[in-house]
């Protein structure tokens, strides 16, 4: 049945022609990765990237004409760049516009956002999606507008821990983000199955990061989080040429082989010229549920030790929960559910912490001893 819905939309977008070559995005070899699968197509459009930025109206025909076939419950299309150029350009595409990027790259994104913060890890496992939605949460109980981008198309978490599989929906070209726990959120996994595997290449999730930054209805945010994979890949250097980022957060736990990866985050944003605001270290010890007693299973304070090195703010530690866990994994962030606990009181302070520093408050002084 997918092969024969395959088929069928592939068979539509023979309709969709380039305006610039009059010819089809079929026959052209613009289509790929073509899939389905319970309804749902995904697809790109592999166009030469000096022409990806006049190439949306084209894509959202080609998006509109998959929608279109009988037994299709969605469709998502996203650009990609593979191809030498054409001579001639296409119409320029419908998105919010910021000041001009870096050359080759188009116009920056987000442009009414005032504060955007990427939550960064050097590595998988170390809490980092719970520490973005915690952070996120607190942020929007001080009263800020807040958004919340997941920009792991491989791994999306945000909505297992915003609770909702809700699908955005649409008006005229633009997406409506997810409203949920005070937050605007968004992320590709409200857009496929939750088992789906995205298996894209890289100009593919850059060009899918792009549109849920340039085609979601974000509106005016104070301040918006951005949830990274792990690692210095294509979402990091995507995030860093596309969007004006305020800072940095680094989050780790206090082993010396989660702060090796800590450490190359830290040097990474450096090299992209993006501040890194502190580092957090997650984890930091184990509390029993039952007696509250207290161990170290990773170590303790490595983070803030690291920090200290590398000459960037600590912000915090966070203990290793049952709590926090099961929170998480049932769409409740401790922030919202338990705001009474130590836990979410740790977060609203990193969160406080983190926007007085975004507005340019310096660290309050340490006291001053006097001896007479």
């Amino acid at each position: 049945m997918s092969e024969q819905l395959v088929d069928t939309v592939r068979n539509a977008l023979q309709a969709v022609r380039d305006p610039a070559t009059g010819q089809d995005v079929v026959s052209s070899g613009m289509v790929q990765g073509l899939a389905a699968r319970d309804g749902l197509v995904q697809f790109a459009l592999a166009v030469p990237r000096e022409r990806a930025p006049q190439m949306e109206p084209l894509r959202l025909a080609a998006e509109q004409a998959a929608a279109a076939v009988p037994g299709v419950l969605s469709a998502t299309a996203v650009l990609t760049a593979h191809r030498p150029a054409p001579a001639a350009p296409a119409a320029p595409p419908p998105q919010r516009q910021g000041p001009k990027g870096p050359a080759g790259q188009g116009p920056m994104l987000l442009p009414e956002v005032r504060k955007i913060v990427a939550v960064a890890s050097g590595k998988g496992g170390v809490g980092k999606s719970t520490t973005a939605v915690n952070l996120a949460v607190a942020l929007a109980a001080e009263g800020l507008r807040v958004g919340l981008l997941d920009a792991d198309i491989f791994g999306p978490s945000l909505p297992q821990m915003l609770g909702t599989r809700e699908r955005p929906r649409t008006e005229g070209q633009r997406i409506i983000p997810i409203s949920r726990w005070g937050l605007k959120a968004m992320s590709i996994g409200f857009l496929v199955e939750e088992e789906t595997a995205m298996i894209w290449r890289g100009p593919m999730v850059m060009g899918a990061l792009e549109q849920l930054m340039g085609q979601v209805e974000w509106g005016a945010l104070d301040i918006m989080v951005v949830d990274m994979p792990p690692g210095t890949g294509d979402a990091q250097l995507t995030m860093s040429q596309r969007v004006p980022l305020a800072g940095a957060v680094i989050v780790s736990t206090p082993q010396d082989v989660a702060l090796i990866d800590a450490r190359r985050g830290v040097k990474m944003f450096e090299k992209v010229h993006v501040p890194v605001l502190g580092v957090i270290e997650n984890m930091s010890y184990y509390c029993c549920p039952k007696c509250g007693h207290r161990d170290e299973l990773f170590g303790h304070g490595g983070a803030r030790a690291e920090a200290a090195r590398m000459g960037v703010e600590f912000l915090g530690e966070l203990p290793l929960k049952l709590e926090i866990r099961t929170l998480a994994d049932a769409g409740t962030p401790i922030v919202a559910a338990r705001p009474e606990t130590e836990e979410a009181q740790a977060y609203r302070r990193m969160a406080a912490r983190l926007w007085a520093k975004l507005n340019g408050a310096e660290a309050p002084a340490g006291p001053r001893i006097v001896i007479e």
